[in-house]
C-alpha cells in the first residue's frame, strides 16, 4: 500500500467505530450453543478437507504485574509469581487435551504468545511450555517459522532475551507505547528508553529475526513534539515492524480506564495530528504503511507478503502464514479451525474449573455458513491489501458479485463520493484518502451491522487496544 493521506474533514465526516476484523464474524457473534464437541467436529472436517494443512497456536498469559490505565485487554494483575506456574501447569494439562483434533503430523508453522504479558512467565517456564507443545505438536524446525512473544519490556533484561532466543522465540514483540514521562504517569506505565533499546539490541545480537514496537496515540498529555521524540528514539533502533494504535476512551467498559484524567486527552483534531506524524514520520524512514495500525521495513516479511498478495490477518494481526488452522490455548483464547470460531472462558475460573475437569474449555463459538465464508474472503482481501478483485471472487464463489454483494456497494456510495474508495466492476480499491478507513469500507460487507451505510461518529472513536504487553 502507498502512503495513507489524513484527511481531517474526511475522518470526521466518514470514521465510526466498528471491528477490528481480525475475524469474520466477528467475536460478538459467538454464541454459547457451540461447545468442545463442535470444535471436534470442524477440526475433523479441516483434517479430512487437507491433511497436511499447517498449525498455528496462540498461548494467552493473561498476568500483569501492574494496571496500565489505558488497557482493554483480558488480563489479571499480580505479583505473586506462583500463580504464573499454577496457570502453566494448565496449560500443559489443555495443551495434552488439544492435541487429540490434529494429527501430529501436521506442521505447526507458527506459535505466539500473547497476554497480558508472557514474560511474568520466567524463561524456564516458558520454554518448559514450548517443550510441551513440541511433545504434542509437529513443531517446524523450517528457517521461516515463527516463534514469538510479547514482552513487557520493564520485566526483561538481556539475560532474559538471551534465553528467550535458546529455547526458539526468533520474534519480539515490544509494548513501548509512549517514551515520554509525563504520558507514562499519566497511564501508570513508568519506564526506562535505555532498557527498552537494550532488549531490541539484545534481540538481534541473539539472532531475533524481527523486533516489534508498539505505540498507541491519543493517551493524556501526548503532545505532537513529545510523540515525534518517542519516534524519532524508536527509530535510531530500526525495529523491523511499528506498530500505532488509536487510544479509546471507553470507561464504562473498562474500569482501569476510570484512572484517566479526561481532561489531559487530546482533541480529536490534535489526536489526528499524532497520527499524521507517525504516518509522515515512519514512511519518511522507509517504513511501508501495511495497514490499519501497522508499517514494517520493505524487507520484513509483513512488506513482502502483501506485495506478492500473500498477507493474512487473523486474531494475532497481520501475519504471513495464510491457510493455517490456529488453535487458541489458555483464558479468553480464540481459535479458528476449519469453518469455526471458538473461544474459551474470558474469566480465569471458568478456564480453571473446565481444565481441571479435564474437559476441552471451549466456551462459544460458531460454524460459519457459506454466506460467511465468502463475506470473510473479501473483508480479508480488504484488510490486507486495501482492494477487492471482483472477478476473483465471482470465479473463486460462483457469484455475480454486483447481485450477491448490492447492499454492501450501496453502502458505500457515499465513501466513493467523498473519493475514498474506487469502486469499478473489476476493482474496488482504496485510495490514498481511504486507506485510514479500511475499517469502514469492510463494515459495508459485514451482514451482521445494521444496513444504514457507515456514518460519522467522530474522528477520536475506534476499537480499544488490543494489547497490554
Amino acid at each position: 500500500m502507498t502512503a495513507p493521506l489524513v484527511d481531517l474533514e474526511l475522518l470526521r465526516r466518514h470514521d465510526r467505530p466498528g471491528p477490528r476484523y481480525t475475524s469474520y464474524p466477528t467475536a460478538p457473534h459467538f454464541h454459547d450453543g457451540f461447545g468442545a464437541a463442535d470444535l471436534r467436529q470442524a477440526a475433523a472436517r479441516s483434517q479430512a478437507a487437507d491433511p497436511a494443512r499447517p498449525l498455528s497456536l496462540y498461548v494467552h498469559v493473561p498476568f500483569c504485574t501492574s494496571p496500565c490505565f489505558y488497557c482493554g485487554c483480558n488480563r489479571v494483575i499480580t505479583r505473586d509469581r506462583a500463580r504464573g506456574q499454577a496457570y502453566a501447569d494448565r496449560l500443559n494439562a489443555e495443551i495434552a487435551l488439544a492435541a487429540g483434533l490434529f494429527d501430529r503430523a501436521r506442521e505447526t508453522i507458527q506459535v505466539h504468545f500473547g497476554g497480558g504479558s508472557p514474560n511474568f512467565l520466567d524463561p524456564g517456564q516458558l520454554g518448559a511450555l514450548l517443550e510441551r507443545l513440541g511433545a504434542h505438536f509437529g513443531l517446524s524446525a523450517r528457517a521461516d517459522r515463527d516463534f514469538s512473544i510479547e514482552v513487557d519490556p520493564r520485566l526483561v533484561q538481556p539475560a532474559d532475551v538471551a534465553a528467550l532466543a535458546a529455547i526458539g522465540f526468533n520474534r519480539i514483540s515490544l509494548g513501548v507505547q509512549d517514551l515520554d514521562p509525563a504520558v507514562q504517569r499519566a497511564v501508570n506505565r513508568l519506564q526506562d528508553t535505555a532498557q527498552i533499546l537494550g532488549t531490541i539490541d539484545a534481540a538481534r545480537r541473539h539472532g531475533m529475526r524481527s523486533v516489534n514496537v508498539d505505540l498507541i496515540y491519543g493517551l493524556p498529555r501526548q503532545t505532537l513534539a513529545g510523540f515525534r521524540r518517542t519516534l524519532d528514539t524508536l527509530l535510531v533502533a530500526r525495529p523491523e515492524r511499528i506498530a500505532v494504535y488509536s487510544y479509546a476512551h471507553l470507561p464504562a467498559m473498562f474500569r482501569a480506564q476510570r484512572r484517566i484524567d479526561e481532561a489531559e486527552l487530546p482533541s480529536p483534531a490534535a489526536k489526528l495530528g499524532l497520527l499524521q506524524c507517525a504516518i509522515d514520520t515512519l514512511c519518511a524512514a522507509g517504513y511501508v504503511y501495511i495497514g490499519m495500525d501497522h508499517f514494517a521495513l520493505p524487507g520484513d516479511e509483513l512488506a513482502l507478503a502483501q506485495a506478492r498478495g500473500a498477507l493474512h490477518r487473523n486474531f494475532m494481526g497481520y501475519t504471513t502464514h495464510a491457510g493455517s488452522d490456529l488453535l487458541g490455548l489458555g483464558v479468553s483464547a480464540i481459535s479458528h479451525v476449519g469453518d469455526s470460531f471458538s473461544q474459551n472462558p474470558r474469566d480465569l475460573p471458568a478456564w480453571e474449573a473446565r481444565v481441571d475437569a479435564g474437559r476441552l474449555p471451549t466456551w462459544r463459538g460458531l460454524r460459519l455458513d457459506d454466506d460467511d465464508i465468502l463475506r470473510a474472503a473479501v473483508i480479508q482481501q480488504w484488510m490486507c491489501h486495501g482492494r477487492i478483485d471482483p472477478r476473483a471472487v465471482e470465479a473463486e464463489h460462483g457469484i455475480v458479485f454486483a447481485d450477491y454483494f448490492a447492499q454492501a456497494l450501496e453502502r458505500m456510495r457515499p465513501l466513493a463520493d467523498d473519493g475514498l474508495v474506487v469502486v469499478g466492476e473489476d476493482r474496488i480499491e482504496a485510495t490514498p484518502r481511504g486507506r485510514l478507513l479500511l475499517r469502514t469500507v469492510a463494515m459495508c460487507f459485514d451482514r451482521y451491522l445494521p444496513a444504514a451505510a457507515p456514518a460519522a461518529t467522530g474522528a477520536a472513536a475506534a476499537s480499544p487496544v488490543q494489547r497490554a504487553a
